[in-house]
């Protein structure tokens, strides 16, 4: 799959935003923010029988959670949903006057990205386009996450959204640690993570490239492929959890009363 190419938007304080090696281009303001709410996958170490998207919680589907945040998030012009094909139909029931476009899942989250990706750079300005990438698995995605990373996007082509280990994080080579990083330098990644749309689309063009990375998220990509661009950082929250597991969706429901 190829994408369209742009002109990317880089970051500073003096109008010009430093850009990759080879010069700067001029900035460019975003003018529409596109949320991609990632639901391709079926969730085999959830082992509910069907994508955990669709499971319950507290009366709403993971999908319809994570769609109603961003409906309800000013600075989000326009969601699209990725979907496994057997699953649009219900999609469709669900969240189909929310969304603009139920997107098919591809055989990796990296390819459901792309699939999504195409579909937004057939339609708008690479760049002027921001995007919000998000796992349907975090259904309690708070306003001020959102907010916050559409913020970050008039100045930063490049945000992940994460949260300090509060643990002590060990590196294990054949079960002996080899190395105990600072524990005031990790972060857990969440979800969203942001992009102008030029930025993204050509780091995954490169990943496509590279049949020796399989990369677990879009943060991921931008640091092996672009690496002059910086990737910055919002605060998450420990709310914003992903629902791997079947005892996750308790601790979600609890937090949900909790916050009523």
């Amino acid at each position: 799959m190829t994408f369209p190419q742009g002109t990317r938007a880089t970051a500073g304080n003096t109008g010009i935003r430093g850009g990759t090696r080879g010069g700067k281009v001029r900035d460019v303001t975003v003018t529409r923010t596109v949320a991609v709410v990632l639901g391709g996958g079926v969730g085999t170490r959830f082992g509910a029988g069907m994508p955990k998207q669709l499971l319950k919680l507290a009366g709403r589907t993971l999908v319809e959670h994570c769609v109603n945040a961003f409906e309800s998030a000013p600075g989000v012009d326009e969601i699209l949903l990725v979907m496994p094909p057997a699953y649009h139909t219900e999609a469709k029931k669900l969240v189909g006057e929310q969304v603009s476009a139920i997107i098919e899942g591809g055989v990796t989250r990296s390819d459901s990205v792309r699939n999504a990706l195409a579909h937004i750079s057939a339609r708008y300005p690479a760049e002027n386009t921001g995007v919000l990438i998000h796992d349907a698995a975090r259904p309690l995605v708070t306003q001020q996450i959102i907010g916050d990373c559409v913020a970050a996007l008039a100045h930063h082509d490049a945000i992940g959204t994460a949260v300090p280990t509060s643990d002590t994080i060990l590196v294990v080579g054949n079960g002996v640690i080899a190395h105990v990083p600072p524990r005031e330098t990790l972060y857990r990644a969440q979800t969203p993570q942001c992009f102008r749309l030029e930025v993204i689309v050509r780091a995954h063009q490169r990943a496509a490239a590279d049949p020796d990375f399989t990369p677990t998220d879009d943060c991921g990509v931008v640091l092996r492929y672009l690496p002059d661009i910086p990737v910055h950082v919002v605060e998450g929250s420990e709310r914003n959890l992903k629902v791997t597991y079947p005892g996750d969706l308790f601790v979600a429901e609890a937090l949900l009363r909790a916050a009523d």
